[in-house]
C-alpha cells in the first residue's frame, strides 16, 4: 500500500532535503502539485496515474512551453513515486525544449554595470558572482572557511546536485574579502556577506542590486545574477579556455551542458585565470 502522509508538503520538504534538492526546487514542486490538486479536485489518497495524464495533457494543449511541461511532470513523478511511494510508474515522454543560447553581456556591459554599482560590498557580491562564475545560491551560503584566499581560490560546499567543488578567486576579489573580513570582523564560521541585519543576504536582494545596476547602465537586456554566470562561463570561452575546465568550474554533470557557451568559438585546454582580471 502507498504511504499517505498526514501533511505530504512537509513529506516532500524533507525528501527534497534528503536527496539534496534545493528549498527553491521543493517549492516550486509544491506549486506545480497544488495546481494538480485544484485541477482534478480530488484527494491525494485518490490521485492516479490516469488523472496526472489527463492534466499533462490538458496543459499541453494550452501551448505551454516543454520546459513547464517537464517541471509539472517531475514534480508529479516526485510526489507519486519518491513521497508517496505509490507503485505505479508514469511513463509520459518528456517534452522537448529549444535549445536556446543563454543570454549573456559583453565585458564592456559587465564593465558599465559594476561601475553603476556604489555600494562597495553590493559591488563585490557582483564582482563575486561574475570573476568566480558561481549560482546566486552559492553566493549567498558561502562561509569565510570555504575559501582559501592567499592562494585564490575556494569551495563550492554542496551545489547543485549536492556536490563540492573548486572555484578560482580573482586577486582583486581575494584583496577586497581581506579587507570585508578585517572590517567586519568576520570568524571562519561566518557567512561570506551578512547584511547590516547580522544575516545572510536573500536572492530577491541581489536580484534588485543587478536589475537597479543593469538600468542604471543603460543595458535593455534582462539582466539577473545568473546572467553573470553564464558572461563569465562564455568569456572564458572567448579566450579559448577549454571545455573541460570550464565544465569543472561550472559544476556542471555533462559536458553537453557547457557546450551551450561556445558560441561558435573552439574551446583548447590552458590555464584557467578568470575574465575579471581583465
Amino acid at each position: 500500500m502507498a504511504y499517505i502522509p498526514v501533511d505530504w508538503r512537509n513529506s516532500l520538504r524533507k525528501e527534497c532535503r534528503r536527496r539534496r534538492h534545493s528549498e527553491r526546487t521543493a517549492e516550486t514542486y509544491i506549486h506545480c502539485i497544488e495546481k494538480f490538486f485544484a485541477y482534478n479536485n480530488k484527494t491525494i489518497d485518490k490521485a492516479s496515474k490516469k488523472d496526472v495524464k489527463e492534466y499533462l495533457t490538458q496543459l499541453s494543449e494550452k501551448g505551454l512551453s516543454g520546459s513547464t511541461l517537464n517541471v509539472n511532470h517531475m514534480a508529479l513523478r516526485f510526489l507519486f513515486q519518491e513521497v508517496l511511494n505509490k507503485k505505479i510508474r508514469i511513463d509520459i515522454k518528456y517534452s522537448k525544449t529549444p535549445k536556446r543560447l543563454p543570454e549573456y553581456l559583453t565585458k564592456e556591459e559587465v564593465k558599465r554595470l559594476l561601475g553603476k554599482i556604489t555600494n562597495w560590498k553590493h559591488k563585490l557580491m557582483i564582482e563575486m558572482l561574475y570573476g568566480s562564475g558561481i549560482r546566486v545560491s552559492e553566493l549567498i551560503n558561502m562561509k569565510i572557511k570555504d575559501l582559501v584566499l592567499n592562494e585564490g581560490y575556494g569551495y563550492v560546499r554542496n551545489g547543485k546536485g549536492g556536490k563540492d567543488r573548486i572555484i578560482v578567486l580573482p586577486r582583486i576579489v581575494t584583496e577586497k574579502i581581506k579587507n570585508l573580513k578585517e572590517i567586519e570582523g568576520l570568524e571562519e564560521e561566518d557567512y561570506l556577506f551578512i547584511s547590516n541585519r547580522k544575516k545572510k543576504y536573500s536572492v530577491r536582494s541581489i536580484q534588485q542590486i543587478i536589475k537597479k545596476a543593469a538600468r542604471k547602465a543603460g543595458i535593455k537586456k534582462r539582466v539577473h545574477p545568473h546572467t553573470m554566470r553564464h558572461s563569465y562561463a562564455t568569456h572564458l570561452i572567448e579566450r579559448n579556455h577549454g571545455i573541460n575546465e570550464v565544465q569543472a568550474l561550472l559544476g556542471h554533470k555533462s559536458p553537453e551542458t557547457t557546450m551551450i557557451y561556445i558560441h561558435g568559438n573552439k574551446g583548447r585546454m590552458i590555464n584557467i585565470k578568470s575574465p575579471l582580471e581583465e
